[in-house]
């Protein structure tokens, strides 16, 4: 039998969490700057054909998190969520394995898939974090994984970079390492937070496949205003990997070095609101004013972005823009308060999925915008029209949470355990048992 949480949240479980997701981004962000260089040299360093071959290997691998990560949400509602996280982990270091050992393009190619379904386990995540933290602080927790995202994202380009120079494969087997090393440490200090009575009494394709986890929305109407939200602001986020990089060298100038250090304090901006400022925001003003605060603060930041005139006005958006963190783990937060425990492995699930295929349409819109206006040779605040869609997103996102949030049931908490927890003991070699602490008297 798998080990099990305590009711009250283990410190050591969520920090592996949290470790879990910030190096499935370091993996991935280690090989985005030499991934498009190694499909070059498979390509005999013809630029133009590695470009489209780059196309294809991201959007595969967006196709595979929106079936897979479904999936992996319904498996963990089955079968407890520690089980799936750990197969994640390890699938994920063999296959970067594969990655950094193949020596022609279709393996890569078979190897950009796999990693599409095996990283498939932020749902898994994301229901972990429910399982195990009370219900007034779940925010806050989402929070804490929206910084392993923001900080993963800024460290993790600039080093696999600088391995890239010493050697093209350098990123993969640091990632390999970084995974296989993940999985080992779960092992020991992952329990299960889902126990067997709360459990999917089977595994339903019906549920399991991205259309029947999009149908499970159907049977919780009072959320569906909020997964438009999420899905709205997915769309909005997709502006930076997509134009970002042409618009800045079109508008300011700007090289790669300096963009470089402007993602970089995006990043920082981020994990500074996530993982330290949102803890006070929604203690202060509740889940529902926090998140109709960040919805504003994204739409008034991605405008003023579209309207800066220089680059010296865009960073002075930035903070502003970055409160627009507070909105995600909030709305995450609300949804889970009106969702069956047994089913929170499948809503995150459906909510990822939503976010996949964001991610698939999302650079189509926003390249085809760019490419009117730079094709059509319009300057100033014309530049910024790619800023100015993903306002109108985030504005109309703002518009349903605020028709949205006023017809949600208030959420009522029950007072708090009071319990300790005493540390795991290890009773065999592969198993770690939970010991919860005697009540106090």
């Amino acid at each position: 039998m798998d080990p099990i949480a305590p009711a009250a949240p283990r410190r050591a479980a969520l920090i592996f969490i949290f470790v879990t997701v910030l190096i499935d981004i370091l993996s991935f962000g280690l090989i985005i700057p030499v991934l498009p260089h190694l499909i070059q040299s498979f390509l005999g360093g013809d630029v133009s054909r590695a470009a489209v071959w780059y196309g294809w290997f991201a959007t595969v691998f967006m196709a595979m998190q929106f079936l897979f990560t479904p999936v992996q949400g319904a498996l963990s509602d089955r079968f407890g969520r520690r089980k799936v996280i750990l197969a994640s982990n390890l699938g994920l270091g063999l296959d970067f394995l594969m990655m950094a050992m193949v020596h022609s393009l279709p393996l890569l190619f078979i190897g950009r898939i796999i990693s599409g379904i095996t990283a498939a386990s932020f749902s898994t995540a994301n229901a972990y974090v429910a399982d195990v933290t009370p219900p007034n602080k779940r925010a806050q927790a989402f929070g804490m994984i929206g910084m392993a995202f923001g900080i993963g994202f800024v460290i993790a380009p600039a080093i696999g970079g600088f391995l890239g120079e010493i050697n093209q494969r350098a990123p993969f087997w640091v990632a390999v390492v970084l995974c296989l090393a993940n999985f080992v440490y779960g092992l020991f200090v992952l329990p299960e937070s889902l126990p067997p009575e709360k459990r999917s009494p089977r595994f339903d394709w019906r549920h399991a496949n991205p259309v029947g986890s999009l149908r499970l929305l159907s049977r919780y109407p009072q959320v569906l205003g909020l997964v438009g939200v999420l899905f709205l602001m997915a769309l909005a986020h997709m502006v930076y990997p997509s134009t970002f990089v042409l618009y800045a060298d079109y508008r300011f100038g700007w090289g790669p070095q300096m963009v470089g250090y402007t993602l970089a304090a995006v990043g920082v901006l981020a994990a500074i609101v996530q993982g330290v400022l949102i803890k006070k925001i929604v203690g202060s003003l509740g889940e529902r004013r926090a998140l109709m605060l960040g919805l504003g603060c994204g739409t008034l930041g991605f405008m003023l972005y579209a309207l800066a005139p220089t680059g010296y006005w865009f960073w002075a958006a930035m903070p502003v823009a970055a409160l627009w963190g507070v909105a995600t783990p909030a709305a995450q937060a609300m949804m889970t308060h009106h969702v069956d425990p047994t089913e929170q492995g499948r809503l995150q699930g459906a909510v990822a999925s939503l976010s996949s295929i964001a991610g698939i349409i999302a650079p189509t819109i926003f390249t085809r915008a760019f490419a009117a206006v730079t094709g059509a040779h319009l300057h100033d605040a014309w530049a910024g029209v790619t800023f100015a869609i993903s306002a109108a997103m985030v504005g109309l996102g703002w518009i349903i949470a605020w028709r949205t949030i006023g017809h949600l049931p208030p959420v009522t908490y029950p007072a708090p355990a009071v319990a300790t927890i005493e540390p795991a003991v290890v009773s065999d070699a592969d198993e770690l048992v939970v010991q919860p602490a005697p009540q106090r008297e």
